[in-house]
């Protein structure tokens, strides 16, 4: 552990959910400090600034950012914030940041995104995954715009823990959270968690690229509303065909939350609008394979994530 007494925080990817987790650590008295690349000049000159609708605006400045992985100190939790398409060249940069008995949280959505990480780590470190349920995103570099939510639930993936051990680091990382103020919460089956996830993610991120809208317009038309509430059962019934039942009425519950959230624009739709790599592999094609493997079909998926492949082939 770092030589103060809270432990030291690293945060790689410093975009719109690295940047919102890290300014709110930062802000809580944490040890907080960030890896950036191409927006490092404007945080280094401005700070990190995030517009929030819940907490008010907030000005992290200075920062204690850089450019180089040589210069940053090793930590002893490091949040990962970039998207699943850069987790392969991420994974030297995670051990070489990564100090002993390390905790490593995935905060990125989709499936498989530990399994196809975890081979590229060292054995000794603690890979988490971090469910992340906000609505934020980038206006400009260092600026973020926070809309609603914030909560991060944890669940422990992999690592050289035992059962009681990885409790306790998932309750040590609960509780970094809930001290900066940010609602977290314990997961017993990260899996499962995931497809819960997925329920959502699938159908908003794909439909607001292929039919140019938010979700508030997604809810209000009665046909989108059918096709996106199809899809989420789609989802249910493949992660119950591979062993993780979700809650029931979890389709009207996630319908019903998102009407009352404020129009959102999901990362999808972001990445395919600056011509950014789509995670298309962790939302769309694992999740496929999956359904695949245990017997069941997704047709509307699969039909979503063909348009998307043609769309992001156009894009680029």
């Amino acid at each position: 552990m770092s030589s103060n007494t809270k432990p030291r925080i690293g945060i790689v990817g410093t975009g719109a959910i690295g940047g919102f987790y890290g300014v709110m650590l930062a802000k809580a008295g944490f040890d907080v400090h960030f890896l950036l690349r191409s927006e490092y000049a404007a945080v280094e000159q401005n700070g990190l600034q995030i517009n929030s609708q819940v907490h008010g605006p907030m000005t992290l400045a200075p920062v204690q950012a850089y450019r180089s992985v040589e210069d940053m100190p090793a930590c002893d939790w490091l949040l990962v914030g970039a998207k699943t398409t850069s987790n392969g060249e991420l994974a030297p940069i995670i051990s070489q940041l990564a100090g002993p008995d390390c905790k490593v949280i995935l905060l990125q959505n989709g499936l498989g995104v530990e399994e196809a990480l975890r081979p590229l780590l060292p054995d000794t470190l603690h890979l988490l995954g971090g469910l992340c349920y906000i609505c934020v995103a980038r206006s400009a570099p260092g600026v973020v715009e926070h809309q609603a939510l914030g909560a991060i639930n944890l669940g422990y993936h992999s690592g050289p823990a035992d059962a009681a051990q990885r409790q306790a680091i998932l309750e040590q990382g609960v509780g970094l959270f809930k001290a900066a103020g940010i609602d977290s919460a314990p997961m017993a089956n990260l899996e499962q968690a995931r497809w819960q996830k997925l329920a959502w993610n699938v159908p908003y991120n794909g439909l607001s690229v292929l039919l140019n809208a938010d979700t508030q317009a997604m809810m209000a038309n009665p046909d989108s509303h059918a096709l996106v509430a199809a899809m989420m059962q789609e989802v249910v019934d493949t992660a119950a065909a591979c062993g993780h039942q979700l809650p029931e009425g979890i389709v009207g519950k996630l319908l019903g939350a998102t009407a009352r959230m404020p129009e959102y624009l999901p990362s999808m739709y972001h990445d395919f609008a600056h011509r950014r790599p789509a995670e298309l592999p962790a939302l769309y094609e694992v999740p496929l394979a999956a359904a695949k493997a245990a017997g069941v079909s997704m047709p509307k998926v699969e039909a979503l994530y063909q348009a998307l492949r043609f769309l992001e082939q156009r894009n680029n």
